[in-house]
């Protein structure tokens, strides 16, 4: 892939791709990525093509040579409250446990590295978080990396929850998370894929904003699932405990 065209084509693609009960075939052969450097073409050009701005970003350390785990989260996917909407996936909510780390500075793009104090500072506050899960490649599709990648590695949108303690979140490598709902708890011994939640901060910042990127005050980052992917119902009252750091109660309503 070289052209800009076509990498819009993609984008256009992928981002018609964002409703329910979508499980779709791969991109057409010409269309797919072959580089870490196409993907995130084609998620810039899903920036481009919305509407809405870039208000959060996920991301992991690097899991490979070429293989970097990140993605923009659009504003219109990102919601608080007593409610969280999001589509049906596998018939299912689907959802990760995480931290979000919010800034309350810009951080312009630069060639030179921010220190991690740098970065440290701007971030203004911490969040309980979910990560909402859509998986629209069909499970046979057969996609490969690049291509998950591009279509934003099957994120649907973010759930901020209650802000946290910054302390505690910063040490928080491993927790006990409890989930609830109508009488039935889930409990999972936590751990956080890279040691510590803030460790995929000052990698995301630094490479992102080497290629151009500007981070933005008000911007949320989350770095990784505590617990995997978690299914729950719609429709329950739903309780959310961090043991030890926070709780909260939200309910989740489909998106039909």
């Amino acid at each position: 892939m070289t052209h800009s065209t076509t990498f819009a084509e993609a984008a256009n693609i992928l981002l018609s791709r964002r409703t329910p009960g979508t499980k779709a075939a791969r991109l057409a052969t010409a269309l797919r990525p072959q580089s870490m450097d196409d993907a995130l073409a084609i998620q810039a050009e899903q920036v481009q093509q919305r509407r809405d701005n870039v208000s959060a970003w996920k991301c992991l350390l690097p899991i490979g040579e070429n293989k970097f785990m990140v993605a923009p989260i659009f504003s219109d996917t990102v919601q608080r409250g007593a409610q969280c909407s999001l589509m049906r996936d596998n018939n299912v909510v689907r959802i990760e446990p995480e931290i979000a780390f919010v800034l309350n500075q810009d951080l312009p793009a630069q060639s030179a590295d921010y220190s991690n104090a740098e970065i440290d500072n701007a971030i203004g506050s911490c969040h309980m978080a979910l990560e909402l899960m859509q998986a629209r490649y069909a499970d046979d599709s057969g996609v490969e990396f690049y291509e998950s990648l591009a279509d934003c590695l099957v994120n649907q949108g973010l759930y901020l929850g209650p802000e946290i303690d910054k302390t505690a979140a910063y040490a928080a490598s491993t927790m006990q998370i409890n989930v609830s709902q109508s009488g039935k708890k889930q409990t999972f011994a936590g751990q956080h894929p890279n040691q510590l939640p803030q460790n995929p901060v000052y990698w995301l910042i630094n490479y992102m904003s080497k290629r151009g990127t500007d981070f933005k005050a008000g911007q949320a980052i989350i770095t990784g699932s505590y617990a995997g992917v978690i299914a729950l119902d719609f429709d329950q009252q739903t309780e959310i405990e961090y043991q030890g750091i926070g709780h909260y109660q939200v309910e989740f309503k489909e998106i039909q």
